[in-house]
């Protein structure tokens, strides 16, 4: 029997309990980050009906209203009406934060420099598949997410609610090229009164045809809008949410690998976060140099020291280069130690909240200086010198 190739990646709209939680947790550390530049954060999130819960561990010589930040990220996110069974100014906020662990601080804060907050693996990559150098599926699931959020908002399609999910399942050819969509599954929150057959109309019409190429779509592509024909109950009214619960939305879409640690509501001090923003940075970097079609970069550290215990890198057989050649492409010209990457991508700003929903790679919406094509030119000229 011969099977189809298929890969599928899902992403959720800022309205879905886990992200309301990363927005929150980001909105937190821009607020301080934004006085404080090096503040030391670590914030999670927890939300369920009327109740949100914010702690963690911050050092900082600054001062910001949690309270405040809460409620406004909640309403920016659309909670702002009681009837969605959760809203902005109807809500029990409780705050549990203690200062960093001095154990850890003695480590990170070194003399003149600074260590890895934490001991962990850390992956980049990258692929040509789509000009912003993501794969073909999560590219895919992330613009629907953003366009059902765009026409909620802008009231395109009416009687929305901010909860939502997205998935696209996409057939491949032998050679890996994408051949076909197979599927795609649209999930969104919406008022009781609407018909489910004019929603999925409105939907196919301004959340799909917008954003998919239609030259992957045929008469065998299947559509899942609202598969279980309701959904008024969203948000944290129907489900708990977490910070950092939404990692591989956040990345790759399950197409790389991932080590693991959360990005949200943690300084850049947190090799989770920087090391993770600097892997994207190198692989971006060296496919868009043309050393290879796609990479995979893989970077672990050991808390309150400041080289990388290892690096590993994986072109999947796409560059004519061997390893040890792109290994030391990759040592010439990225700075892989905490303070060369937090220096390298400026990441003590407040630009954290904006990658909080719709991930953290791949955002030309965005000006994200890990997603910045600055050290191609470098990169020929150091390989003609190796």
């Amino acid at each position: 029997m011969t099977h189809k190739k298929l890969f599928t990646s899902e992403s959720v709209t800022e309205g879905h309990p886990d992200k309301i939680c990363d927005q929150i947790s980001d909105a937190i550390l821009d607020a301080i980050i934004a006085e404080d530049k090096n503040a030391r954060v670590a914030v999670e999130t927890a939300v369920t009906t009327g109740l949100i819960l914010v702690m963690g561990e911050i050092t900082t010589t600054t001062y910001v209203d949690i309270q405040k930040i809460v409620r406004n990220t909640v309403k920016s996110i659309g909670y702002d009406r009681g009837k969605y069974g959760f809203d902005a100014e109807n809500l029990g906020v409780m705050v549990a934060i203690d200062p960093q662990s001095p154990d850890i601080a003695q480590g990170v804060n070194k003399h003149g420099d600074i260590g890895a907050g934490d001991q962990g693996i850390m992956f980049g990559y990258a692929t040509d598949e789509t000009d912003e150098y993501m794969p073909i599926t999560h590219y895919y699931a992330q613009k629907l997410a953003l366009r059902l959020s765009t026409v909620r908002k802008e009231k395109i399609v009416s009687g929305l609610r901010p909860d939502g999910k997205t998935q696209i399942t996409i057939e491949f050819n032998d050679d890996g090229t994408p051949k076909r969509i197979d599927n795609i599954v649209i999930s969104t929150q919406h008022a009781p009164n609407i018909r489910q057959d004019d929603l999925k109309e409105a939907i196919k019409k301004h959340v799909i045809e917008p954003i998919i190429d239609n030259t992957l779509l045929d008469k065998d592509t299947r559509y899942f809008i609202n598969p279980t024909g309701k959904f008024v109950v969203g948000g944290p009214h129907g489900d708990a949410g977490l910070t950092g619960r939404k990692v591989i939305v956040d990345t790759y879409g399950g197409v790389a690998h991932h080590g693991g640690g959360a990005f949200s509501g943690k300084d850049p001090s947190k090799v989770d976060r920087s090391a993770s923003y600097m892997g994207r940075y190198v692989a971006k970097n060296l496919v868009a140099a043309g050393i290879a079609k796609k990479l995979e970069i893989q970077l672990s550290y050991a808390i309150g020291v400041t080289e990388p215990t290892s690096i590993n890198v994986n072109t999947f057989g796409t560059s004519k280069y061997d390893d040890h050649t792109i290994l030391d492409l990759i040592e010439k010209v990225f700075d892989l130690t905490p303070r060369g990457i937090i220096e390298t991508l400026d990441l003590t700003r407040p630009i954290y909240q904006n990658v909080a929903a719709y991930g953290h790679f791949g955002r030309g919406d965005l000006n994200l200086p890990w997603e910045q094509l600055n050290k191609v030119e470098i990169i020929q000229k150091t390989l003609k010198s190796l």
